[in-house]
């Protein structure tokens, strides 16, 4: 009898000895100990977040650097995005497909001064390394970036609190990205997140993580938040998490995201496919899928979690929740669920079996809470 495999340990953010110090709940997350809350509770730091800024710890996400004269054109091969026509200092939403137009990862890309960076999930780095370099690591430099930490400021008064620390963000606008420095540390800084709020993701080598997040917390706008918060606040915005709303098996015209492939990727484009999954998708894109993502909101106040399944009017079986929960800014039980094309139109009533109770729900617009990303003029 083989002995079990032993359980690695948890691996810690440069910023762990902070949260146990702020009266953090630790808890397993991608393969690192992460705050899930404070003591403020998940609530607090939902509706703070919504109303000032808070700072979340998500310096596990995989951040890599991709050099070299060939470097867009060959990440061109693996996502259906147009990384050639991204202008200097610019962000785009990414994703990395198979062979089938499933989703192995999605990602964030941004062109700097010396390379494309990246940054893609925790739970996924090792694989989307993995799969980057076998595919394009002949073609260009591919430099993960793991003494790297990332800090996301997020909400109306973040801009208010982190320019004080690093004058010129204000002037930042969604999806922009420049590079700063702030007590000597290197930032690289974008106008982005994953609340739908205003905010900004912040790449600092580790040796100065700490400091800079101490000094932000120190700002009379911001506290500190958890991965409970991050996950109502993300769903409200109506946003994917990988692994519950989309994976390999999901493609992105199922998952509503082709407005990430841009046109020049599609058929008929001047770049039009050369990716991985390019077959596929554009095979689906003719046919139509099957099932798609939509918003849900529930009819009593009942919280529909996955997976609950669900069935329609008839009593026939319409698909599963894939993200559920009471909406503390919505002030309504919300959800996300792949559900026939058939029940997809706005309006269509469908029902949530949650312990063995008909919920009553209705497929709804998204996001389930505006956004206020500061776009340009």
């Amino acid at each position: 009898m083989s002995e079990p495999h032993p359980t690695p340990p948890l691996l810690r953010t440069p910023l762990y000895d902070l949260h146990v110090s702020l009266g953090a709940r630790m808890v397993p997350f991608a393969g690192y100990s992460m705050p899930v809350q404070y003591p403020a509770g998940v609530l607090a730091e939902h509706l703070h977040t919504r109303a000032q800024a808070g700072l979340f710890d998500v310096s596990h996400m995989g951040q890599l650097l991709l050099s070299g004269p060939q470097a867009a054109s060959a990440f061109e091969q693996l996502v259906p995005a147009d990384v050639i026509g991204l202008a200097p200092g610019r962000q785009r939403y990414g994703m990395l497909l198979n062979a089938q137009g499933g989703i192995l990862d999605d990602l964030m890309f941004s062109l700097r001064e010396d390379g494309i960076f990246v940054v893609v999930n925790g739970a996924c780095k090792q694989a989307d390394i993995a799969h980057i370099q076998a595919h394009i690591g002949a073609q260009c430099s591919v430099a993960p970036m793991p003494e790297y930490a990332l800090l996301a400021l997020q909400g109306p008064a973040a801009v208010t609190a982190l320019q004080r620390l690093v004058p010129g963000v204000q002037a930042m606008v969604f999806m922009d990205g420049a590079s700063f420095t702030w007590q000597g540390h290197a930032l690289y800084i974008t106008r982005s997140g994953y609340t739908g709020e205003d905010g900004f993701e912040i790449s600092v080598h580790q040796d100065g993580a700490s400091a800079l997040a101490q000094v932000l917390l120190a700002q009379p706008e911001v506290m500190p938040i958890g991965l409970g918060a991050r996950n109502s606040l993300r769903l409200e915005a109506g946003l994917c998490l990988y692994g519950n709303d989309m994976d390999a098996a999901t493609t992105p015209l199922e998952a509503q995201l082709m407005w990430a492939v841009q046109k020049v990727r599609r058929p008929g484009g001047a770049r039009a496919g050369g990716f991985v999954g390019a077959d596929a998708l554009f095979a689906q894109m003719q046919q139509g899928a099957g099932r798609l993502r939509v918003g849900l909101r529930a009819l009593e106040r009942i919280p529909v979690r996955e997976p609950a399944l669900l069935e329609d009017a008839q009593g026939q079986s319409a698909g599963a929740v894939c993200s559920g929960l009471l909406g503390p800014s919505a002030d309504a039980p919300i959800a996300m669920a792949y559900v026939p094309q058939a029940c997809t139109t706005l309006g269509t009533p469908l029902f949530a079996l949650v312990r063995g109770k008909r919920v009553p729900m209705q497929v709804c617009a998204m996001p389930f809470v505006p956004h206020r990303y500061r776009r340009a003029a």
